[in-house]
């Protein structure tokens, strides 16, 4: 892709993407719509609230790497003005609405990152040196309208879904027709209450109005009859004219269902489920719980993984990557109710892969004290298939201190 094509494509991102409906969709315009705004919203707070780690392989496993120079960029907090949160929304919101999020790696004198510093998508342009070079970014500079050329080591370049190896596919543009009849509803919806909830029609007169009365007609008209104020005020009519509706009542037009399909397309556009959208019309108390979890692991995981790979091959230097990755919670988004949750906690106790304190650890609970909460159980009467059985401890008692039959039955 060339710069003149990405210049093509930035204009037309800029100015909004034309629809079929007649209204420019961009992404300030799309934001206008609920339910654009709470897709955009839900996502970009859900991602942003996860807690973020740079973790490390050791020979038990894995564990936080919380002296690496890395992690509170990642945890806590992304630049001096932005938390770690606040600059995942942002690069978010970027994603979900322009299909790129960039952002300028800082770095110290050892040439680690020490900060992030978002861009807007509009500022940047992105394109390849040559046939087969690198990729280069121009990144204009306000207030002077500067363009500056950014090498990929000082950019941090997030791609959305459909990427085509340069750049992300907006949802906007690959939308922009539902988007754009959502809001040519909307805006039908405001202009219809403007003037007075009703259709158009049309006065019929047996004659020919002279000038003077047409004016006097159509003032009377839109002082008296027009807008909320005005609505369903008793219009008087003159010299046998007679009123005859052409409009088409709303409900007959379906409005009102077309404003909810509205919901049903965007809620589509980015693979939310609709009651998270407010839609609740077929939402049950037996699905919700499972399309939350649906929600989790098709929705937010390859977001997730997409973060995930990216941020590790452009924030890790090659010698850290061997060891080192970066990871994003899901655990408590992915916990049932109390009583689901707490029966998958005893069966993980009873069957030895999960102890008392790994489970109080989910729970947000300290462990218990002494160490009492770090031994793993296992069940006494199961064992492998063909095994020898463990001896009997009381085989090593004295004969005559052995249990009974009797005993050993009660």
């Amino acid at each position: 892709m060339t710069l003149a094509e990405m210049d093509m494509l930035m204009d037309r991102t800029i100015g909004g993407f034309p629809t079929t409906s007649g209204i420019d969709v961009n992404d300030t315009s799309a934001m206008g719509v609920t339910a654009v705004y709470a897709a955009v919203r839900l996502m970009s707070e859900t991602i942003g609230s996860l807690p973020g780690h740079v973790m490390r392989e050791t020979d038990a496993g894995k564990a936080k790497a919380l002296t690496h120079p890395l992690y509170p960029i990642i945890h806590e907090r992304a630049n001096p003005e932005q938390t770690a949160m606040e600059w995942r929304e942002t690069a978010m919101g970027h994603l979900l609405l322009r299909g790129n999020h960039f952002s300028e790696k800082q770095t110290d004198g050892a040439g680690r990152v020490v900060a992030l510093w978002p861009i807007h998508p509009d500022r940047v342009r992105v394109a390849r040196d040559g046939a087969t070079g690198p990729l280069v970014y121009l990144v204009n500079i306000p207030p002077r309208n500067m363009d500056v050329r950014m090498s990929p080591d000082r950019i941090l370049h997030l791609r959305g879904l459909g990427s085509n190896g340069v750049t992300g596919f907006s949802p906007l543009a690959i939308g922009r027709q539902s988007i754009g009849l959502a809001l040519a509803a909307q805006e039908y919806g405001a202009r219809l209450f403007k003037n007075d909830s009703k259709p158009g029609g049309v006065l019929e007169h047996p004659g020919k109005l002279s000038d003077p009365a047409y004016t006097r007609l159509k003032t009377s008209i839109e002082n008296e009859h027009q807008g909320l104020t005005n609505a369903h005020r008793t219009m008087l009519l003159e010299e046998g004219m007679k009123w005859h509706q052409i409009g088409i009542n709303p409900d007959d037009a379906q409005f009102l269902e077309s404003r909810k399909f509205s919901v049903t397309e965007i809620a589509r556009l980015f693979n939310v489920p609709p009651h998270f959208l407010r839609d609740l019309e077929r939402a049950t108390f037996s699905n919700i719980e499972h399309q939350g979890i649906e929600f989790v692991v098709y929705t937010l995981r390859p977001w997730l993984v997409r973060l995930e790979q990216r941020l590790k091959i452009e924030l890790l230097s090659d010698s850290d990557r061997i060891t080192h990755f970066i990871q994003f919670k899901v655990e408590g988004l992915l916990r049932g109710d109390i009583k689901t949750r707490f029966e998958a906690y005893q069966i993980a106790k009873q069957n030895g892969w999960m102890n008392a304190d790994e489970i109080r650890g989910l729970e947000d609970l300290n462990p218990l004290p002494n160490g009492v909460g770090e031994d793993y159980w296992q069940p006494l009467n199961l064992g492998v298939v063909g095994a020898i059985p463990p001896p009997d401890p009381t085989d090593r008692l004295p004969a005559g201190q052995r249990p009974t039959p009797v005993e050993e039955a009660v």
